[in-house]
């Protein structure tokens, strides 16, 4: 049998897609390095937030949490007491003390849901319970507010208001 030069001239071109399919998927994609986090409510689901929270009563919440850094992280949720205008940003976190901290490492491309159990011991109107993330910095040796925040608006009684607690 005989190949005329239209023949393999559709070779060559086969070969040679094929070359450059399989060099394209032996390249590293390397995408962009980041964390999340998110909240979650007392049963790890989305929704369903509590509004009103009684002063010394128990309150339950959970935090996600993923690395997709790159490379194993030990990374810390501060959680904070904020309100309507004072939050943190992107840049800076809330400068106040915080009232629960969870240390975690995770390596990369892993996340964790965490539950958070915590008492409130003052009251008021859109108190705004604020989860940092922070990342401890190898380089620098020490932690680093990593831009990352999420906040639930909540009013914090003395007794249970006569409505009942209601969320939603």
């Amino acid at each position: 049998m005989r190949f005329d030069e239209e023949v393999f001239a559709v070779l060559l071109a086969i070969v040679v897609v094929a070359c450059i399919f399989t060099a394209a998927q032996s390249i590293p994609r390397h995408g962009e390095a980041f964390t999340a986090i998110g909240l979650l409510n007392e049963e790890c689901k989305i929704g369903d937030y509590p509004r009103y929270i009684v002063v010394g009563e128990p309150v339950t919440l959970c935090i996600y949490v993923s690395n997709h850094l790159g490379k194993p992280a030990l990374l810390q949720v501060r959680m904070k007491i904020g309100s309507r205008g004072y939050l943190p940003t992107n840049t800076t976190p809330l400068n106040t003390t915080y009232v629960v901290v969870l240390e975690r490492v995770l390596d990369d491309g892993e996340n964790v849901t965490q539950k958070i159990t915590f008492v409130l011991n003052r009251t008021g109107t859109n108190l705004a319970l604020v989860f940092e993330l922070w990342r401890f910095d190898t380089s620098v040796g020490r932690w680093v507010y990593d831009g990352k925040w999420v906040h639930l608006y909540v009013n914090v009684t003395r007794v249970v208001p006569s409505w009942g607690l209601r969320r939603g």
